[in-house]
């Protein structure tokens, strides 16, 4: 395995990952904000899971997104 041409494809599958999960958190939590299921000074709670088709079991990190 080359460890430079590996590392750069990481970096680059997280880089896309990371440009669309900020949009799509923003996007939920601006309709949950519109629909009246959290209020200005809420708390999400979030979860990504991260599946690999070559490891046993998913990849799970949960945290929350205050608002305010």
């Amino acid at each position: 395995m080359d460890e430079e041409t590996f590392n750069m494809n990481v970096r680059k599958f997280l880089k896309r990952v990371g440009v669309s999960s900020q949009r799509q958190i923003e996007s939920a939590i601006r309709q949950a904000l519109a629909n009246g299921k959290i209020d200005q000074d809420g708390v999400c709670k979030v979860s990504m899971q991260l599946s690999i088709d070559c490891a046993d079991e998913p990849f799970v990190v949960e945290g929350e997104i205050s608002l305010s």
